[in-house]
């Protein structure tokens, strides 16, 4: 039996088609074995957000052929989407595969077998199909990531994704929803819905030239999110709907109540913000201001008790001054997230943000990006406390020893991490418990 290692880097959807290639190689007689093992073929799934992603990329490329310098070696993803578009040729590497070509990992593996350097690459920004992929088990014992969507339409000025993802491209529902079904039945309880532009999903199938402004005000549509969430609602076995990420701008009075009323949706929101300072939101092309961000999230804590708002946010982008960096500061005091998570500027060419003016210091980054942290951990402290004396539920996940006794660990539907001990308790077993100081 041949053996083949898979290695993924990035974000969540590659996550997902990691998962999705290694489905198709078992499907093809191969035994599956860590990456730091001796295997026949190395898959590693490739990132481009940043330049320091490219790195990791190739590090991983070249540590795959140091394993076995006899393997097959496959590179899949945006780095080879990046560099074919660039017209780099990417050296040592037996089989290229870009996005939306993943599906075809076993057949190109037959074609490497009769040509060498066989090569799967298109012009990603003329695709109009969804790349069908799927997975009916999961590395997580008790949570799953479903990808519903992929490319998108939004041209951020510090992002490569556009160009290497292509245009917005949805899933069709009753797929999505097929999936949610073969994953109940193999025992998952929650599902994560996840996407390049998942607030985008289903306006493709209207007018994929649409922007979002439209297709929010058109809410209601047959296809859009929020018909898919109650599709994935009525599946019988699942327990938890989470969003991975989604816009502010999706957020209408009618998609919160609406959400608010389907008990397995979880109250836990991603909004990606990436500054809280006007001026530099327009320097990003972000479509939105603090003040209508604030508003979508005071929209969320209106229906839902006490839901956890996290957010993502960007120091040290191009230009962001003194004043401009301490007004990002004070919105993120105002709003009162959950979880931020921080990312100094990372410059990537080819995008429009790599060419602008006065490019900060990384000096002056690593100072904010601190400042940020030391506040953000000081606003989740606050936010847990004020989960003391709730009445939660909680997926128990994993088992951990300490001091040699056992405990189980698993989140809340608000996605705080909680611990109880192992008696009478099993992992994949929602229990409900009053959140505690211990």
């Amino acid at each position: 039996m041949k053996k083949a290692a898979l290695h993924n880097l990035g974000c969540k959807v590659n996550g997902y088609e990691t998962e999705a290639m290694q489905k198709l190689l078992e499907e093809d007689g191969y035994e599956i074995v860590s990456f730091h093992e001796k295997a026949d073929v190395y898959v590693i799934n490739t990132c481009t957000v940043t330049n320091i992603a490219d790195r990791k990329s190739r590090q991983m490329l070249h540590r795959a052929r140091k394993l076995n310098p006899d393997a097959v070696i496959v590179a899949a993803g945006c780095y080879v989407q990046a560099q074919e578009e660039a017209g780099t040729k990417i050296e040592g590497i037996d089989i290229l595969i870009g996005n939306n070509q993943k599906k075809n990992l076993i057949a190109l593996l037959h074609d490497y077998e009769q040509h060498e350097d066989v090569k799967a690459v298109i012009d990603i920004n003329h695709t109009g199909e969804f790349e069908e992929l799927y997975v009916d088990s999961a590395g997580d014992h008790t949570r799953a990531y479903i990808k519903i969507q992929d490319g998108c339409n939004q041209f951020c000025t510090y992002c490569i994704i556009p160009y290497v993802r292509g245009r917005i491209r949805s899933r069709k529902p009753e797929e999505i929803v097929k999936e949610v079904e073969r994953l109940a039945k193999a025992g998952y309880q929650e599902v994560v819905l996840t996407g390049i532009h998942a607030s985008s999903y289903g306006m493709d199938f209207v007018n994929p030239k649409m922007d979002l402004e439209t297709w929010v005000g058109m809410e209601g549509e047959k296809w859009d999110l929020l018909y898919l969430i109650r599709q994935i609602h009525k599946v019988d076995g699942i327990r938890r709907i989470r969003l991975s990420s989604i816009e502010p701008r999706i957020i209408t009075e009618n998609f919160a109540k609406s959400l608010s009323e389907l008990p397995k949706v979880c109250p836990h929101f991603h909004l990606s913000m990436q500054s809280g300072c006007d001026t530099t939101l327009r320097r990003m092309n972000r479509h939105y201001t603090s003040g209508e961000y604030f508003e979508k999230c005071q929209m969320l804590r209106k229906y839902f008790a006490y839901p956890a708002i996290t957010t993502d946010v960007i120091v040290g982008f191009p230009g962001e001054t003194d004043e401009e960096f301490e007004t990002t500061r004070a919105f993120i005091e105002k709003v009162g997230f959950y979880e931020t998570h921080v990312f100094k500027y990372s410059r990537r060419n080819g995008t429009k943000a790599a060419q602008m003016p006065h490019q900060v210091p990384d000096q002056e980054k690593a100072k904010r990006s601190q400042i940020l942290l030391d506040l953000c951990q000081r606003k989740k402290k606050e936010f847990e406390d004020g989960m003391i004396g709730r009445k939660v539920e909680v997926l128990l996940e994993e088992t951990v020893e300490r001091e040699g006794i056992l405990y189980r660990t698993g989140f809340t539907k608000e996605y705080v991490k909680v611990e109880v001990t192992a008696d009478g308790t099993r992992e994949n077993q929602i229990v409900e418990l009053t959140m505690g100081n211990e």
